[in-house]
């Protein structure tokens, strides 16, 4: 008996040091951080009002879904972001983590790749989880110049050690798990502007055909996955010119991409080329108006919400107010289209959360410090009755020294751990912590310099 407990003893050491990267294992593991630390970037295009979008980046973009995934069998919260593996250097790194709900602490981050010297965000990854726990990062690619990659954890549920499984051409990807036969990844391509694809990656990460959704000059899309029905909801670019992005399409499809349906169910023809598609949801180019998506997701009856930012002016500023947060909700066969509330930003980007008739948003809809800038200070919204009215339930961050940003919502979001974002100063290079919100209102910082192999995220009680 003696001799089997100091087994078992030396056994659960071994596998805690393997898990904390402290022995080798039988396989190559990637290498961590000492902290959390977001990657800082500025697109460049500078006006009387700062940049277009800049700042702490780590959770962009918008289009990059999901990137968090709670997990019910470990009772963690996976998620990756854009990292940087130095306080103030502009190097990506795409990083994993999570959150042990259990345990209230992080593990060191691992990068999962080194860009090798790109500072994009545009770069960021999104993640999946098979039905084996096994952990899929899919590495953003940029127009042709850089590929995309797909990268699998080596074991179930464990950060440690990941293999390349894809190099392909794809950009914004947004992969959904269906099961056995793999995933359904939609993704952008740059072939006539920003245009819509989807294929199949196989269990084996292997890619079927590829299927053009949409290309009417370019798009920007967001996609939701409920069960039973694969969605996607669309702007487009007049000419190819993201800086006019406007109107709003929505597609479905209940056989994982086989057919694609408007949203009463009639038949589509791929790709969609003709701007008065019957897939419009609403004509936002006849007013001049610019659409931001921020999320989609559906409603207790499996309608669809989307959440998206309205603007006059693609340029940062007094001139493309007002900058009006709206949720569309497909109710008694019309979409309604109700105000939220209003920011200072076209990138000021939210997630919303449906429980019934209990809606929510958190997102930067509050000015922060650099007021014209990307984000500001995080708030949460809330309806009790499906989106028709909103108030602000409370304001998450106060008196920040840097603008937050990108409030990104995980999928199977726990209420531990709700939405996690990044911050950074919107003028100049600057450091980039990351936090997490949990569903009280409580806001935690992530360690940004760890001493030990896993340590307690810090609560801001003070407000950062």
């Amino acid at each position: 008996m003696h001799s089997l407990m100091i087994l078992f003893i030396r056994t659960a050491l071994f596998s805690s040091l393997l898990i904390a990267g402290l022995v080798k294992s039988t396989y190559a593991q990637n290498p961590t951080t000492d902290g959390y630390r977001g990657i800082w970037f500025t697109l460049g295009q500078r006006t009387a009002y700062g940049d277009k979008y800049s700042g702490g980046l780590g959770t962009y973009t918008a289009n990059h879904m999901p990137v968090a995934i709670y997990d019910r069998q470990s009772h963690r919260t996976f998620f990756v972001y854009g990292g940087s593996r130095r306080e103030g250097e502009r190097h990506l790194y795409i990083m994993i983590s999570y959150y042990d709900h259990r345990k209230h602490v992080m593990p060191r981050p691992v990068v999962v790749m080194d860009k090798n010297g790109v500072d994009d965000p545009h770069d960021n990854a999104s993640l999946s989880m098979d039905a084996d726990g096994y952990l899929w990062v899919f590495v953003s690619g940029r127009n042709v110049s850089r590929p995309g990659k797909v990268f699998r954890s080596t074991r179930p549920r464990d950060i440690s050690a990941f293999d390349e499984l894809l190099t392909s051409s794809f950009t914004y990807p947004q992969p959904w798990y269906l099961g056995k036969s793999g995933c359904l990844l939609m993704y952008t391509r740059y072939t006539k502007g920003r245009e819509l694809y989807f294929r199949r990656i196989g269990p084996d990460g292997q890619p079927g055909p590829e299927t053009k959704l949409a290309g009417m000059g370019g798009h920007y899309q967001l996609s939701h996955y409920d069960g039973r029905r694969i969605m996607s909801v669309f702007n487009y670019h007049p000419g190819g010119d993201v800086d006019k992005r406007t109107n709003l399409y929505f597609v479905q499809s209940r056989d994982t991409g086989r057919h694609w349906m408007t949203i009463i169910g009639d038949t589509l023809q791929l790709p969609l080329t003709d701007i008065r598609t019957p897939a419009l949801v609403r004509d936002y180019a006849r007013d001049s108006l610019l659409v931001y998506l921020n999320d989609l997701t559906v409603d207790q009856y499996g309608r669809p919400v989307i959440l998206a930012v309205i603007s006059r002016d693609f340029r940062p500023g007094p001139p493309g107010d007002p900058r009006r947060w709206v949720v569309l909700h497909w109710k008694y066969g019309v979409w309604q289209e109700r105000e939220i509330c209003r920011s200072t930003h076209n990138y000021d980007m939210g997630s919303l959360y449906v429980r019934g008739r209990l809606w929510r948003v958190i997102g930067p809809t509050e000015p922060g410090p650099q007021h014209w800038g990307t984000g500001g200070e995080m708030a949460e919204w809330v309806s009790r009755d499906e989106g028709l009215t909103w108030v602000r339930r409370r304001q998450l961050t106060v008196l920040s020294t840097r603008n937050h940003a990108y409030a990104r919502r995980p999928l199977n979001a726990h209420a531990g751990f709700e939405a996690f974002w990044a911050d950074g100063h919107a003028d100049t290079l600057s450091p980039s912590n990351l936090y997490f919100s949990d569903r009280r209102g409580r806001v935690f910082m992530m360690p940004d310099r760890m001493i030990d192999v896993a340590e307690k995220p810090v609560r801001l009680r003070h407000r950062p």
